[in-house]
């Protein structure tokens, strides 16, 4: 098969011990018939990156490129692509391909691709690993992924800001929808950063009333901003006990081991936790005495299917919502990651890959 040499920036090894992510060439496959080439134009930095070049998971292949919330231009086509031409504005998120035979692939939910290997993740290969195969993701000047893993931009929305919404939009958007929520719900969502800021916008687009559950104080006025009907600190124990039983959904977006069990106290009769921002166990175990109590779900939720993504792209352009995002450029991401690392981006950083051309 055909190779395209492709630059980008990408990791050599985990960044832990002073390494940092540096400009590297590699090899991609010419698309397949049903696949499309794109070149990157944005890509969001989720904090999943940072997660997946450190080897958090112990599961990194490197060289690891990182990037899953990419918009870009499509450059060519395989002979047997009918939905998108050269030229058309698209998006991609977290995969690039699945087996696309099995039950939750013809569900459109290809997260759960039940496939020999599983889901093809946009960078770092299959969702179960083979140190044999690597893909590479968005910090990089192009991308090739099958037609059916990529997304329709919706014209009304801004294409410099649009990147996130693959990612932390959906990966928010798929629990809310799927636990029901709808006006006159209360639902508290717990960690205010880039994905916690997008479930505030799309929680309030669904009619829900908003908590914003936070440790800073200093985020208050950047919930209230955002659209949440109220704060909590979640250190201030008065707060959270006169919070008790006030929700009937939860969303957690912390990416880091938490104690799920601050939290329980806080729902309703039969209401739901889902945490989407940890990839691993919790800090303590669940204490399930509190949640037999009155019945409550402690769950997760994995990122979204394809039918979800343009779902969720296309109700954001009905809505006018838009991330809140910072654009940086290429030669700024190794800055970014320490600043993602120690939360001090609002709320989070795209970069303008224009400025890989120089590179």
């Amino acid at each position: 098969m055909e190779k395209i040499l492709s630059k980008g920036y990408g990791a050599s090894g985990s960044l832990i011990g002073g390494k940092t992510l540096e400009l590297m060439q590699f090899e991609r496959n010419e698309p397949k018939p049903d696949e499309v080439l794109i070149e990157v134009l944005y890509c969001g930095v989720c904090h999943s990156d940072l997660h997946q070049v450190n080897n958090d998971w112990k599961n990194t292949i490197y060289p690891c490129v990182p990037g899953h919330e990419i918009i870009g231009k499509i450059s060519s086509t395989g002979a047997a692509v009918s939905n998108f031409k050269v030229g058309d504005i698209v998006g991609v998120g977290c995969m690039i391909d699945s087996c696309k035979t099995c039950a939750a692939c013809n569900d459109g939910e290809e997260q759960f691709c039940e496939g020999p290997h599983g889901q093809t993740m946009t960078y770092n290969g299959y969702w179960k690993p083979d140190p044999e195969f690597n893909t590479f993701g968005g910090y990089s000047n192009n991308i090739v992924a099958q037609e059916k893993f990529v997304m329709r931009i919706p014209e009304s929305l801004d294409i410099k800001s649009a990147a996130p919404i693959l990612c932390a939009g959906v990966t928010t958007y798929s629990p809310l929808k799927h636990f029901g929520v709808k006006p006159g719900h209360q639902v508290g969502v717990i960690g205010i950063g880039g994905l916690g800021h997008m479930a505030i916008k799309i929680a309030k687009a669904m009619g829900a009333s908003v908590t914003a559950i936070t440790t800073k104080e200093e985020k208050r006025n950047a919930a209230l901003e955002l659209g949440a009907d109220q704060v909590i600190i979640s250190e201030n124990k008065d707060e959270m006990e006169t919070a008790a039983a006030a929700f009937d959904f939860l969303l957690a977006t912390i990416p880091y081991p938490f104690d799920v069990n601050d939290y329980i106290p806080l729902l309703r009769r039969r209401g739901a936790i889902v945490t989407v921002g940890l990839l691993g166990p919790y800090k303590a175990p669940t204490n399930n005495m509190e949640v037999a109590k009155l019945s409550t779900t402690v769950g997760g939720s994995l990122i979204g299917g394809t039918v979800e993504t343009q779902e969720v792209l296309d109700f954001c352009a009905a809505h006018g919502i838009s991330p809140d995002v910072q654009l940086i450029d290429i030669a700024e991401i190794n800055d970014a990651f320490e600043k993602v690392k120690d939360e001090e981006v609002r709320f989070r950083y795209v970069i303008d890959m224009s400025t890989l051309k120089g590179e």
